[in-house]
């Protein structure tokens, strides 16, 4: 079986949730933000403050 590719690194709430997901192969960060109220969810790469995606290392 292949291995996961996303990793949840960071998580808080509990009805509006937040999410910060690691892309393992490329290191590239995203943003998940879910609500139960309103049933929506979206995603986002995460940006530093010159507009470039924030990527972790990987191994």
């Amino acid at each position: 079986m292949a291995k996961d590719r996303f990793v949840e690194v960071y998580s808080q709430g509990l009805t509006n949730v937040e999410k910060i997901i690691v892309d393992k192969e490329t290191g590239v960060n995203y943003l998940l933000a879910a609500s139960t109220l309103t049933a929506g969810c979206g995603m986002s790469v995460l940006v530093d403050q010159n507009g470039k995606p924030i990527v972790t290392p990987v191994n």
